[in-house]
């Protein structure tokens, strides 16, 4: 042993002997077992930070925010705030009302969104405040001036909080049932589905939700590869701010009508989802596909659907051969439309499905079609319902299971399904209403999914609803399950509906247990 070991020993006695928490004596017996090392404990998170997109810029929208952590969430929480606040307030630079112009020069777009950070925030006043778990809160907001939402949540309120904000357009030529789940902000997105067709109107909005400008990065490829563009890299999105880029204005190639659009940032983080506007079927949030993967989930796909459209994209060097399965209520089919897919690397490609469901609602399940290439893919549907003039659309992302919890809000007394589907293997869900936003109690049900198959249920409704409440689902054995709710909301004969896929909220982190080694200090 050198002097040096030497004094960081006797560092680490004195050290031990003051704070009581080390011990430097060796059991006796030189083969004594070594600790047993323990298990990572999971703990509930006691941060959480979400961001909704502007609504709308129509004047005749209407808009609905819905707020909820789910209860019984927070047992072992060290959270200093143990009480807990969850608020949305409009970000402060936010760009919203803008949407409709072709983006500016980056300089322009820059100094526009420092003069406008240096408005006063009327927006220190939140637009939805959660004061507990286990019930939700609504809020309204009407016209096309409501802004994006930077919100966080601490304390017993953070795990698993989630938000819901519905819009109803009912004329224009953004009609439609708007739904999406507020989501957290990250570095990296995949969006296969976009487009920039003359029909369609495609906009992809970036939340900043911290205190520092972010810059991104905007990738379009189509069914030939990357699209040409001068305006889609260095695109600065200052702080607690949003910004809305329309598509077709990033490339000067010809029109495509599937693109997939990848976001990511040079620093910090954002929010990023896709609002597509349709001429004929009406509009929707596009939300992100989950992360690159060889087998990938679709689910939700309504029964009485007209047109179902798939597309993907292999983000790698390799082709992905996909196959395509339908689960239904009664097993897994080969749909007619399309057996297998062939998506080249650095191509988006598509299939019409058509009606592929029949009257029978389902899930789409895509996993590689020969055993041994398993090429990670994004992909993401694009479904229609109704006919003619009376159309209205919807969009699904490949979506991860449910795991341990998942959960999704703004459930109505009519017009709401949820599809289960267990790809793999049969498992038991609990599904669990809350309480009303105004009233209600709570109630809770088990299914059984058998393996290969999507369940479509009417969820349990809180007795004595009044107002909106969130579904929570859970795993209880076997699986894993993938799960979408169907929000129906029919207007002037148009089947308006909006799909929100549910995936873990990831309310618990792994926390490593800790035990002193003194192996580090030996020479």
């Amino acid at each position: 042993m050198n002097r040096t070991t030497l004094s960081l020993f006797a560092a680490a006695t004195a050290l031990a002997a003051v704070t009581g928490f080390a011990v430097l004596t060796e059991p006796d017996g030189g083969d004594a077992p070594a600790a047993v090392v323990k298990a990572p404990t999971r703990l509930p998170v006691e941060r959480s930070t979400l961001l909704c997109p502007a609504p709308s810029t129509s004047e005749v929208a209407e808009t609905v925010y819905t707020s909820f952590t789910p209860a019984g969430s927070t047992s072992g929480s060290a959270s200093g705030d143990a009480a807990g606040r969850a608020e949305l307030k409009p970000a402060t630079a936010s760009a919203a009302d803008d949407t409709t112009a072709t983006p500016k020069k980056k300089d322009e777009e820059a100094a526009e969104g420092a003069e406008g950070a240096k408005k006063p925030a009327a927006a220190d006043k939140p637009v939805v405040a959660l004061a507990q778990p286990g019930k939700p809160v609504s809020a309204e907001a009407n016209g096309g001036d409501a802004p994006a939402l930077v919100g966080t949540a601490s304390g017993r309120l953070a795990p698993g909080w989630t938000t819901q904000q519905t819009t109803a357009v009912p004329a224009g030529g953004a009609r439609g049932l708007l739904g999406v789940g507020c989501t957290p902000p990250d570095t990296d997105f995949w969006f296969p589905g976009a487009s920039t067709a003359k029909e369609r109107q495609d906009y992809v909005h970036l939340t900043n939700p911290d205190d520092t400008a972010v810059v991104a990065d905007i990738e379009l490829f189509g069914p030939n590869g990357a699209l040409k563009s001068q305006l889609a890299e260095g695109i600065p999105v200052p702080a607690r701010s949003s910004v809305p880029v329309l598509l077709s204005t990033l490339t000067t190639d010809p029109a495509a009508p599937d693109v997939t659009v990848h976001v990511t940032t040079r620093s910090g983080r954002v929010g990023a989802v896709v609002r597509s506007a349709d001429e004929t079927a009406g509009s929707d949030w596009l939300p992100a596909s989950t992360d690159p993967a060889a087998t990938l989930v679709l689910p939700g796909i309504p029964a009485d659907a007209t047109s179902v459209r798939l597309v993907a994209y292999a983000p790698g060097e390799d082709d992905a051969d996909l196959k395509v399965q339908l689960a239904t209520g009664t097993g897994t089919i080969v749909p007619a439309a399309a057996r297998e897919l062939h998506v080249k690397s650095g191509m988006t490609a598509s299939v019409d499905l058509k009606d592929v469901t029949r009257g029978e609602a389902g899930a789409l399940i895509l996993s590689p079609a020969q055993k041994g290439r398993a090429t990670p893919v994004v992909a993401a549907l694009r479904v229609v319902r109704g006919k003619g003039d009376k159309q209205e659309v919807a969009f699904i992302p490949a979506t991860g299971p449910v795991g341990q919890r998942a959960t999704v809000a703004d459930n109505r007394a009519e017009g709401t399904t949820l599809s289960l589907t267990a790809p793999t293997a049969t498992a038991q869900v609990k599904v669990t209403a809350s309480a009303g936003t105004e009233g209600g109690t709570p109630a809770s049900k088990t299914y059984t999914v058998k393996a290969g198959t999507t369940l479509p249920v009417e969820p349990p409704v809180p007795a004595g609803l009044k107002g909106s409440y969130a579904l929570t689902v859970e795993t209880v054995s076997g699986g894993p399950v993938h799960a979408a709710r169907t929000l129906t909301v029919p207007d002037d004969g148009v089947p308006m509906f909006t799909v929100q896929t549910l995936a873990d909220d990831r309310g618990t982190v792994e926390v490593p247990a800790a035990r002193q080694d003194l192996s580090v200090l030996e020479d």
